[in-house]
């Protein structure tokens, strides 16, 4: 059986609200009063290192802009090479905080152990995954998991029509009825945490695994699309090609506007596009968790670093900063449930 990672944000709602119960009495320590203003001290001197998921990266670099206001002394660097390279270099000792577009793998966890390193997992918002196409391309509305894991998925490798997939989709469940156009898709790759997200998420590796592909091939995307760490990029292919498809965090496909049409998703209850009210009660199926996440042992030596989180908790970080770069902010209970993570941390 396929180990499975629960990253739709309904599956850690559980989870988060055993531990805000269990933080519940805490003092509030933590460098946030109970409005999640910040109560550090300002003009810190020092520098913060943050690297990781693209997607968080718009979050991350707002917060260091607007923190930098009163501690113009603190340098902070953000960049988003990918999910999986920031854990990397998270791993090895090499930043303060690594964003990321789902929660840390097995094998990642098992090198920050293997390097001393512990960390604090801290979850900072909602997004979706959007799967979207070229304006022009009328004829796809809306794709079930059957439709993804034949336009994406394993088997998929060679089709270079849309209409390739017509079979495999119907043998596994979907819709299929593509048209016979060119079928050019552009999306993250490997190093992604939207990649990563989006084999999950779609249901891919089960569909994988019942067409009798090995267990060890199952969490993969064909391997012939043309792949990009840069979302941008994602989004100046799907202007460019009246038959392309691609995925990216829904931020980046909301900013893009006319240039994508969003392609409607159907996790079994009908088609869902996505939307701020259907990725906040993941009814949406390609809802997912963002999250940072800190090094303890370099937060005990950085006053800077632990204002910095500070100030990433409060309301108007995870509100309104969250919500100026086109993600969801958590509701009230998951705030306070990062809050009491970050209490016992700090």
């Amino acid at each position: 059986m396929v180990k499975r990672r629960k990253w739709a944000v309904v599956a850690l709602f559980a989870a988060l609200t055993l531990v805000a119960a269990a933080c519940g009495d805490d003092d509030g320590d933590g460098g946030t009063d109970g409005g999640g203003a910040p109560t550090g001290p300002a003009n810190l001197e020092g520098s913060i290192v943050v690297s990781g998921s693209s997607t968080v990266e718009p979050i991350s670099s707002l917060v260091a802009e607007i923190f930098n206001e009163t501690n113009p002394d603190v340098a902070i660097t953000v960049d988003g090479p990918g999910t999986g390279d920031g854990f990397e270099l998270f791993c090895n000792g090499e930043t303060d905080i690594s964003d990321a577009s789902r929660p840390i793998e097995q094998e990642e966890a098992d090198a920050c152990e293997a390097n001393g390193i512990q960390y604090t997992e801290l979850e900072v918002a909602f997004d979706g995954i959007t799967v979207m196409t070229n304006p022009e391309n009328t004829a796809v509305e809306c794709l079930n998991n059957g439709d993804l894991y034949a336009l994406f998925g394993p088997e998929s490798e060679g089709f270079s029509t849309w209409s390739d997939a017509n079979a495999l989709a119907q043998q596994v469940g979907g819709n299929g009825n593509f048209p016979n156009e060119p079928l050019e898709i552009t999306a993250p790759g490997e190093e992604s945490g939207t990649y990563d997200a989006f084999i999950e998420l779609s249901g891919i590796p089960d569909i994988a695994i019942e067409q009798g592909i090995p267990e060890d091939e199952s969490e993969a995307l064909r391997q012939d699309y043309t792949s990009s760490p840069n979302d941008n990029v994602i989004i100046q292919a799907m202007a460019g090609s009246p038959s392309s498809l691609g995925f990216v965090g829904f931020a980046f496909a909301e900013e893009a506007g006319d240039q994508v049409r969003e392609i409607g998703i159907d996790g079994g209850d009908g088609c869902v596009t996505p939307s701020a009210e259907t990725i906040s009660d993941a009814s949406y199926p390609l809802s997912r968790s963002l999250f940072i996440y800190v090094n303890n042992e370099n937060l005990g030596q950085s006053e800077a670093l632990r204002a910095y989180v500070d100030y990433y908790l409060t309301d108007e970080a995870l509100n309104e900063l969250v919500s100026e770069v086109g993600y969801i902010p958590l509701p009230t209970d998951r705030i306070e449930a990062t809050r009491g993570v970050w209490a016992e941390a700090a």
